[in-house]
């Protein structure tokens, strides 16, 4: 299955300016995800990393992974995500290989995932130009959201 921004946002509780998925190519449920990140000058995190070097931080390639991840894994949940949030809990064998720059278009692998009971465990490549810019394994729990 393909996924648009408007279907993303249904599934994902991200909002503007941390969505970090623009559209699902491939997405097999319990199995693998394809998707991407077009990586504008319009970022919010380009004013500060870097001023006149501009390079996307690590940490929020890795945050986009984890938002396709969870894409991924709600593919093959049954019932509803209301009132339940994909957690970090776990990032293992952690590699950056490649800058991300703006005009880059930021591609998200996730694949060989593991579910068991409420924990998922996937293994993550981002690639830029089919040249891997991160990669790692990636933990995450499924959990109740906090009540306002």
């Amino acid at each position: 299955m393909t996924m648009n921004i408007t279907e993303i946002l249904k599934i994902l509780p991200h909002r503007f300016p941390f969505v970090l998925v623009d559209r699902v190519e491939e997405c097999v449920p319990n199995s693998h995800i394809r998707a991407y990140k077009n990586v504008t000058i319009n970022e919010p995190f380009f004013q500060g990393h870097f001023p006149g070097a501009p390079i996307m931080p690590g940490v929020l390639i890795l945050e986009a992974l984890a938002q396709a991840g969870g894409l991924l894994a709600a593919s093959g949940l049954e019932g509803s995500l209301e009132g339940k949030l994909f957690l970090f809990t776990g990032l293992n064998n952690v590699k950056f290989r490649k800058r991300v720059i703006p005009g880059d278009k930021l591609e998200l692998f996730c694949d060989n995932m593991r579910m068991k009971l409420n924990l998922c465990k996937m293994d993550a490549v981002a690639k830029v130009d089919g040249k891997v810019a991160a990669q790692a394994e990636i933990t995450a729990a499924l959990g109740d959201a906090p009540r306002n």
